[in-house]
């Protein structure tokens, strides 16, 4: 129950709807802007595997929109999520030479 003068306005009471479903989208850029925006459908997770073929979607973009961007070398600035610091990825980053930026709440 709330209190209040008789002259005040009818509180509004709004509607509770469900909201739309968790999105997860990856983006990756450089200073020119966007290079990928990579959206998970929805219902599955990110894992090692998954990872590595948005990798594999970059690296084409990197091709048609930075070109000699990859002869130059690629540096990515990721968090040790599982996904990123798993085997798989790693393998994937030394087989094309992509050097990792440390991220700073990491750095001992």
């Amino acid at each position: 129950m709330t209190w209040k003068h008789p002259s005040s306005s009818v509180t509004k009471k709004f509607k509770v709807q469900r909201s739309a479903a968790k999105v997860m989208a990856t983006v990756f850029w450089d200073a020119k802007g966007v290079i990928l925006l990579d959206i998970l459908p929805q219902g599955q997770c990110i894992n090692a595997a998954r990872y590595c073929s948005t990798l594999d979607r970059l690296k084409e973009a990197i091709r048609r929109k930075r070109p000699g961007l990859l002869r130059r070398g690629v540096v990515l600035k990721h968090d040790n999520a599982t996904p990123h610091s798993a085997n798989l990825t790693q393998q994937w980053l030394q087989r094309y030479g992509w050097e990792i930026l440390p991220h700073p709440c990491l750095d001992p």
